[in-house]
């Protein structure tokens, strides 16, 4: 049986190290003592969960991340400042979020055979025009804004849940007899070019929007579960590793409780790609629709 291609051998051991080594370093340099094990085996949960939904689907850790540690900052469960919330997201995403990648990078190049739904090099044209439209976006909209303004917000959770809503509506309408695409059209590429755009800044903000606006789409346009889900957590991936430094510059971060969730997003990150491939297409695409729509509304309700 051919081996694993040697770059994503090497991709995988370095990534592997480089997460290891930076986890050792925050664990060493941590309270320990701040956190009871019972509040640190929930946030363990809370990133396993997180990033398990996210690996699966594509959307990004942040749809589950900014409700969650909302909720829980607000009612005073653990001590985390609401400007914090982001940045959290963001350093959890770059361990959860990389681990999905390499575990979708290695069932595209499995030993029978690349396999990435549409032709490889379509999916390769597809990533890099989501990632030049979204990387751009979202570094200059972190240059330029410290916070978001109220309508991004809102902007950005309308188009959310109006996908999503499409997406229950499509899987519904064309149940059993709707064909994978295998080639985008003109037209896709503009949109996803154009979502990108707004995922980028969505991201810069929110620390979710590229991974969910993307997974979205493709899923409406009933692309094939491997080019969505790896698509959409790639591009997600590369987004938060880039737009992490931003916040571990601009200030201090609540390492007592990322010293708990890093692992329980790592889990997840690990266990995710089966868990989608155990769900099957349809079934995927309504748990995303449905965890996505739902928890854009409450985000709009509460803002």
């Amino acid at each position: 049986m051919p081996a694993k291609p040697r770059w994503l051998r090497r991709l995988t051991a370095g990534s592997a190290a480089v997460m290891v080594a930076a986890y050792g370093g925050l664990v060493m340099n941590t309270d320990h003592s701040a956190l009871t094990a019972l509040e640190g085996l929930f946030l363990y949960l809370v990133g396993f969960g997180a990033a398990t939904i996210a690996n699966s689907t594509g959307v990004g850790g942040g749809v589950v991340f900014l409700p969650a540690f909302e909720y829980l900052g607000a009612g005073g469960h653990i001590a985390i400042v609401a400007g914090q919330i982001v940045g959290m997201s963001f350093i959890i995403q770059s361990f959860g979020m990389s681990t999905g990648s390499l575990r979708w990078l290695h069932r595209i190049h499995d030993p029978r055979g690349t396999d990435t739904g549409v032709p490889p090099a379509v999916f390769l044209r597809m990533l890099g025009l989501v990632l030049a439209c979204a990387l751009p976006a979202m570094l200059i909209t972190q240059s330029l804004h410290t916070s978001p303004p109220e309508a991004i917000l809102w902007a950005f959770k309308t188009v959310s849940v109006a996908l999503g809503l499409l997406v229950l509506i499509t899987s519904w309408l064309g149940r059993g007899r709707l064909q994978n695409r295998s080639h985008p059209t003109r037209a896709d590429y503009a949109l996803l070019a154009l979502l990108s755009v707004i995922g980028g800044i969505a991201t810069a903000f929110f620390s979710v929007g590229v991974g969910e606006l993307v997974a979205l789409y493709l899923f409406t346009r009933n692309f094939p579960l491997i080019t969505t889900a790896a698509l959409a957590v790639i591009a997600s991936a590369v987004s938060v590793l880039f737009g992490v430094w931003d916040h571990l510059l601009s200030g201090p971060q609540p390492w007592d409780i990322l010293m708990y969730v890093i692992p329980g997003a790592i889990t997840g990150g690990f266990i995710a790609r089966p868990f989608a491939e155990m769900l099957g297409p349809v079934r995927l695409k309504v748990f995303a629709a449905s965890w996505i729509t739902l928890s854009s509304t409450y985000l709009l309700l509460i803002s």
